[in-house]
């Protein structure tokens, strides 16, 4: 029995099927937990047994309710987890800059389960909050201080994508999801593929963080079986992509390090979205690879990515 792949020293795939993950996280560094943000896990998804975890400040500066931020993990749709330190970390620090309720979900990882499980349980994880907030008996923890009227949806790489396929679903004003309202999505280096090499995937150094034979090796094992990389949900404008020009969407903010490999497919998506009149932002960190934010999250960079993240909140907030 032969090991055919293997990702991050977390999951193995053998030649027999056999798929064996390891309970510990690929990046092991300290919590830092002083407190100031109370948090708790709730099961969303009885089925398949499916947790995320609620981060809200212990202490609250005003009466006024605070906005709604998703938090959807990265991992290439094979590994990661909302209760890895460094993802757990981050939305400590998230829920204390941006002052929001942080809400981080999971999601059924592939190989076992492959593209659109991911998707659907996205999906998911906004139909509970939907149903906290119109529940005649809700969990007050959440209700009392979160505003279903403002809620934005934001994914790390994989969590991008899944943002993304949110976003094209629900469509601007997200009607379906009432009284929830989406105001907009942060796409934090989405994870976009397609059968033909980008410049910077063709060309981007063997040692980067997220180098190439990663990124493929994360498509074999998540898109569909006889699926290729142009799958919708992979590639936004593949053959067989929904039209976007033709979608109204909720603002967008996309955010891409300019040393990560999936920077020139970000670009286009913000261009080509640019093109057809939609709301969309772009903001390249010079220097930065694939999940900056998360390894060093007090650097410069990461600490101007969160201002920029809260002047896009306070800008759609309304």
């Amino acid at each position: 029995m032969d090991e055919v792949e293997e990702c991050r020293g977390v999951l193995r795939v053998y030649s027999d099927g056999t798929i064996v993950r390891s309970s510990k996280p690929s990046f092991e560094v300290p919590i830092h937990d002083d407190g100031s943000i109370l948090w708790k896990d709730v099961v969303f998804e009885a089925m398949h047994n499916l947790q995320l975890r609620l981060y809200k400040p212990a202490s609250l500066t005003s009466t006024a309710k605070l906005p709604v931020f998703y938090y959807i993990h990265g991992g290439g749709f094979c590994i990661g987890s909302r209760a890895w330190p460094n993802c757990h970390n981050y939305c400590f620090k998230l829920a204390s800059e941006l002052q929001a309720v942080v809400i981080s979900p999971d999601y059924r990882l592939a190989p076992e389960s492959r593209l659109p499980a991911a998707i659907e349980d996205g999906y998911a994880a906004l139909k509970w909050l939907q149903d906290q907030a119109v529940s005649n008996e809700p969990d007050t923890w959440l209700t009392d201080v979160a505003d279903f009227s403002r809620v934005f949806i934001s994914g790390d790489s994989a969590g991008g994508n899944i943002a993304h396929n949110l976003a094209v679903r629900l469509k601007a004003g997200s009607a379906e999801l009432d009284p929830v309202r989406v105001r907009g999505y942060v796409y934090l280096l989405p994870f976009f593929g397609g059968t033909a090499r980008t410049k910077s995937e063709a060309e981007g150094p063997k040692e980067a963080f997220l180098n190439i034979d990663l990124i493929d090796r994360f498509w074999r094992l998540s898109i569909p079986i006889g699926s290729t990389t142009d799958h919708p949900l992979v590639n936004p404008f593949g053959p067989n992509s929904p039209n976007l020009e033709k979608i109204d969407l909720d603002p967008i903010l996309v955010i891409v390090g300019g040393c990560d490999l999936l920077k020139d497919r970000a670009i286009d998506y913000a261009n080509k979205l640019k093109n057809y009149g939609k709301k969309i932002e772009y903001v390249e960190f010079e220097g930065q690879q694939h999940g900056f934010f998360t390894i060093n999250p007090n650097s410069q960079p990461s600490n101007k990515l969160m201002t920029t993240i809260k002047k896009f909140i306070q800008d759609n907030s309304s």
